[in-house]
């Protein structure tokens, strides 16, 4: 047989060289940000908050299971949630005045070191079987005060440790971490405390987890406050954080925004009842689809730091995480009401990501820790007030109007308040300036 030579115009077609970089260049674009991780000290915070955040969810699940099984009754399960939310509001708002008078990671160093403290007791009562639901309920809200004042100082760092023009990514990078924390924590809680002594597992757990946050704090540079604002203190100071909020119509309406999403839409204390009276089990999935959402949108997150128009984006997710909740209150499918619940937490993401950068980068380093503050109350206190909406609203009118219906009204309520504030609507985070902000770097918008 012959023996023929190929040439080129016989071999099989390949993609321009041209082509491949733009498409190289389109998946780097919508691939998460990771940036940030360039910085030293940014990187390993988010590792040790990365580790944290599977121990605190693990302590989250234990705590009710174990009181649950000292009493069998929802009414003390719901007690621990009730426990955390005054320390959760008094210190929020205090600690984020305390941060902006003193050095951010001592502060922040303390407050971690309480609330490790506050896990190794609760290791200790399980140990000891002191079968004391007073003595748990009260650590809850110690170790809920500690938290509102770290969330406070890391979230007055995180501006300073990285560029103006990644404060978004690494934003996305931390609520990336956070929920896969949401996703694993609960699965490693169930793993453990299915052993024997399974308490004691999981407690230690969360004890080993969090001392990797506490080598992150202890390798943190001195943050101090810049600024006029320093050398105010109390309650004075935590006034002028709400009266420089209320001046600022961008500020108030994100946390707005975020509150008529968490008291209209927040679904959570619905799934108990959907998964009898619709689905037939499956309360699990529920639990853990917003949280999945949320973590498949961090994978994809890297347009989010390029959106200019970040008022409108935030009011375009908050929308669409309300709609996806509707739609999900619709349906008698269960994987078809998981499916929704994720892209409901994909928009989630987006929009935390939006709120958290907006306040961070608007407001003067001066007012950081107590704006902070504030957001941790809306934050945390959001969702517990949405509970409480969600119970006392199914409970008279039935399951469908609770969920669907007073989505709905969300949407509405968002929709209507984004066109009615224009410099929200029109809020654009390169260009913006917040009014008497001091020039400098960390404060100013990058153009």
């Amino acid at each position: 047989m012959p023996t023929t030579s190929r040439t080129p115009r016989d071999l099989p077609p390949t993609a321009p060289p041209a082509l491949k970089a733009r498409l190289a260049s389109s998946l780097r674009g919508i691939a998460l940000d990771t940036r940030p991780l360039a910085h030293p000290v940014f990187r390993r915070l988010l590792i040790g908050q990365g580790a944290a955040y599977i121990g605190t969810m693990v302590t989250s699940v234990t705590i009710p299971v174990q009181v649950y099984a000292l009493t069998r009754s929802s009414l003390f399960v719901g007690l621990t949630g009730l426990a955390g939310l005054v320390p959760l509001v008094v210190f929020g708002l205090y600690g984020g005045a305390i941060a902006d008078r003193f050095d951010r990671r001592t502060l922040y160093l303390a407050s971690a070191c309480l609330t490790w403290a506050i896990t190794l007791a609760l290791l200790f009562q399980a140990l000891a079987d002191l079968r004391s639901v007073p003595l748990i309920l009260a650590l809850v809200a110690v170790q809920a005060g500690a938290f509102a004042v770290s969330s406070a100082a890391r979230g007055a760092i995180i501006p300073r440790i990285v560029p103006t023009p990644l404060v978004a990514a690494a934003n996305t990078l931390y609520f990336t971490a956070g929920n896969v924390g949401q996703v694993a924590g609960p699965l490693v809680a169930g793993l453990l405390i299915s052993l024997p002594n399974g308490y004691c597992w999981a407690y230690g757990a969360d004890a080993v987890l969090f001392s990797v946050l506490l080598y992150s704090a202890v390798n943190l540079p001195p943050i101090l406050p810049t600024g006029s604002g320093v050398r105010t203190g109390g309650l004075r100071s935590v006034v002028d954080g709400l009266r420089f909020i209320a001046a600022a119509p961008v500020l108030w309406m994100s946390f707005a925004v975020d509150i008529a999403a968490m008291t209209l839409a927040m679904p959570t204390a619905l799934f108990p009842e959907a998964t009898q009276v619709r689905f037939g089990g499956g309360v699990g999935l529920l639990y853990s689809a917003i949280a999945i959402g949320s973590v498949v949108a961090g994978l994809f997150s890297g347009w989010i730091g390029r959106v200019r128009r970040q008022g409108r984006a935030l009011a375009i997710a908050v929308t669409a995480w309300a709609a996806a909740i509707a739609l999900a209150g619709t349906v008698h499918h269960l994987l078809a009401a998981a499916a929704l619940l994720a892209a409901a937490g994909a928009a989630d993401l987006v929009s935390a990501v939006y709120r958290e950068t907006i306040l961070q980068t608007y407001a003067p380093d001066a007012m950081r820790g107590r704006l902070q503050g504030v957001f941790t109350v809306v934050v945390a206190g959001g969702p517990r007030l949405g509970d409480l909406r969600a119970g006392a609203m199914a409970s008279a009118t039935g399951l469908g109007v609770a969920w669907t219906g007073s989505s709905l009204l969300c949407m509405i309520v968002v929709i209507a308040g984004t066109l009615l504030v224009r410099p929200f609507w029109r809020y654009t985070a390169t260009l913006a300036q917040p009014p008497s902000a001091p020039t400098r770097p960390e404060a100013a918008h990058q153009p």
